[in-house]
């Protein structure tokens, strides 16, 4: 007696949702996953508590004096408010320039530019930057703004270096918007076409909303890698020593940034600079959680508007 097709289909169906079946290579697939998590996770406590061991007593026994003060060939005096400074105005140069530019370019890539050789070309050069070895924009931004442009930046100033950083994460940007923006269901699209809206009217009222998760993912890994770079900033001249610059709204003058510093103290003996240079990364690491986390309330904000 012959058994119909959908009768198969069905029993096959069942026997899955039933969990009759296992799947052994999915099955096998999710716990690498997972054990890779989970020795990814390990690693990284395990590197943050040895940061904790070593510079936990400075900041505990000096305080905000380790924060506030300036840099000094003493590391019992030493601090990092200048490479805090910068770090943060970089961080602003990044936000501003970085973002807007790349989210409008994921916006004409994927809502305005028609699909053709140009733009597919455009699209892998863009990959490909993003894959460029930060050192190599360093050698860019000393050539054109500490020099090319010297007399608008000031030179190896903090303009120059957050210029150059911006456009060091400015393809990550454009990827993840990109990424974000081809998600949204085209059914969105056209219920707006249908109710007679323009087309800049779907993108700002419909698409962006809905792709501002992704899009804020994105900036969230871009700040993250343009705040933790120190190659490029050490190419274009941030100060590694003692000066008396990096105050805050001071954009053509010399500068310091907490990577920079902390290659500083890293370079001094570890007897006597080790507990500074931990220290300055939990700090550094602490601020770069605390941008990640206004990224992602805002991300969560919008998750929930959608």
């Amino acid at each position: 007696m012959a058994v119909a097709p959908h009768a198969l289909t069905g029993d096959a169906v069942r026997a899955r949702l039933q969990g009759k079946r296992v799947d052994v290579s999915g099955t096998a697939f999710k716990y690498a996953l997972m054990s890779g998590l989970a020795i990814t996770l390990t690693l990284l406590l395990v590197l943050i508590w040895s940061q904790i061991d070593r510079g936990g007593s400075v900041l505990t026994d000096r305080g905000w004096d380790f924060i506030t003060s300036k840099y000094s060939s003493l590391s019992t005096r030493a601090g990092i408010i200048q490479g805090i400074i910068g770090t943060v105005t970089i961080a602003l140069f990044v936000a501003g320039i970085a973002i807007p530019v790349g989210v409008g370019a994921a916006i004409y890539l994927e809502e305005y530019a028609a699909k053709s050789r140009l733009t597919r070309f455009i699209d892998v050069n863009i990959r490909n930057l993003a894959g460029v070895p930060s050192v190599v924009y360093g050698i860019l931004g000393l050539a054109i703004f500490a020099r090319g442009l010297k007399d608008i930046t000031g030179g190896a100033s903090v303009t120059s270096a957050g210029i150059t950083l911006a456009i060091l994460v400015l393809p990550i940007v454009i990827i993840t918007s990109a990424e974000a923006i081809r998600a949204v269901p085209d059914s969105i699209r056209e219920a707006g076409f249908g109710v007679g809206a323009t087309r800049w009217e779907v993108i700002r009222s419909h698409v962006i909303p809905y792709a501002m998760p992704g899009i804020l993912t994105g900036t969230v890994l871009s700040l993250a890698r343009a705040l933790g770079e120190a190659a490029p900033l050490i190419v274009i001249g941030a100060k590694t020593g003692f000066f008396t610059g990096g105050e805050f709204g001071d954009l053509t003058g010399g500068f310091q940034a907490l990577p920079s510093q902390i290659y500083q103290f890293a370079r001094l003996p570890e007897n006597k600079w080790g507990a500074s240079t931990a220290a300055a990364i939990l700090v550094l690491l602490v601020l770069v959680l605390m941008i990640n986390s206004f990224a992602i309330l805002l991300r969560n904000r919008y998750e929930k508007k959608r």
